[in-house]
């Protein structure tokens, strides 16, 4: 009898966790991803209709974008945030496809600050082996493998393994983001206008207001990365730069290109640039540009939501 209350315990508690409980709503839609508050504030006044969940303590809000079924959310800066809340909001919703908003700091040194980069392939650019000190240069713990991304000093970049359903594990040092989507930004891209000035505070004059030297500019491929880091150092950004050909580095987006591989469903990540990453002239920028970074983020995917088919 012990074991039997032991085995209906263990399957009431399963029937009981997120990923078996009821879908909050059945209606399939495009999942409109932020991390955070400037990001969620550039398209909530965008979405209309619909109604708002409580998850964990975070706010989910279904209704329409550009005339498209959604659900608006925040994942949470970092990446077990963002993990963590991609499953959940899989688990709980229908998910048709993921599109990510937000900003993020700038690599490739051809862009500038309020470009929106939407890159072909995320990596995880901290899952490294640490590497000893040896007689010369570095060992690593574990054999290097030649398609591995380079070296910094003793951090060696090892890359992901998993599978998904239809695929087998494999080790991956990249995750592409899905080939349609990618196409149908290269195809939006060209439509949109953006932002060149930061809208002055209410304590400014409004002739004050300060502006981009050039007008931002829409970019589809290349590479994304990310880490647990809010990285501003111009050495580590030559080496992303270099090594892995990083065009953009964030804190999220590769941890929902994991979630999203996992589970099979197509996604895509426009990001802003708020900063350089540690090549802004004086100091990081992010604290001034975020605003106008997140409203440039959210034109491109209001255009590219517009765009997509029924």
């Amino acid at each position: 009898m012990r074991v039997l209350a032991t085995i209906l315990a263990g399957l009431a508690a399963l029937a009981s966790s997120p990923a078996l409980a009821e879908r909050l709503d059945a209606t399939p839609r495009t999942l409109v991803m932020t991390a955070y508050q400037p990001e969620w504030n550039a398209l909530v006044h965008a979405i209309s209709g619909g109604q708002e969940y409580q998850l964990n303590g975070m706010t989910y809000r279904t209704g329409t974008l550009e005339g498209k079924p959604v659900l608006l959310m925040q994942s949470g800066v970092s990446m077990v945030n963002a993990a963590m809340n991609t499953q959940l909001v899989i688990d709980r919703f229908a998910v048709k496809r993921i599109v990510f908003s937000g900003i993020a700091g700038g690599v490739d040194p051809k862009l500038s600050i309020g470009d929106v980069i939407v890159a072909e392939n995320w990596g995880q650019y901290l899952e490294v082996n640490f590497a000893r000190k040896a007689k010369r240069g570095w060992k690593s713990p574990e054999p290097v493998d030649p398609k591995a991304p380079g070296n910094w000093q003793f951090m060696y970049p090892r890359g992901v393994s998993l599978p998904n359903a239809a695929t087998p594990r494999q080790r991956y040092f990249t995750l592409p983001m899905d080939p349609q989507l990618l196409e149908l930004a290269r195809k939006v891209a060209p439509t949109i206008s953006m932002e060149r000035c930061v809208p002055p505070s209410p304590s400014q004059l409004p002739d004050t207001k300060l502006c981009l030297h050039k007008e931002p500019k829409v970019v589809v491929g290349g590479t994304g990365v990310s880490a647990g880091v809010f990285a501003d150092n111009a050495a580590f950004r030559e080496y992303l730069y270099k090594a892995w050909n990083a065009r953009v580095l964030d804190m999220e987006s590769a941890a929902v290109a994991q979630v999203a591989y996992a589970n099979q469903v197509p996604a895509i990540v426009f990001r802003s640039l708020s900063d350089l990453a540690g090549g802004d002239r004086e100091k990081n920028m992010e604290d001034t540009f975020e605003h106008l970074a997140s409203v440039n983020s959210a034109h491109v995917v209001r255009a590219f939501v517009a765009a997509l088919p029924d």
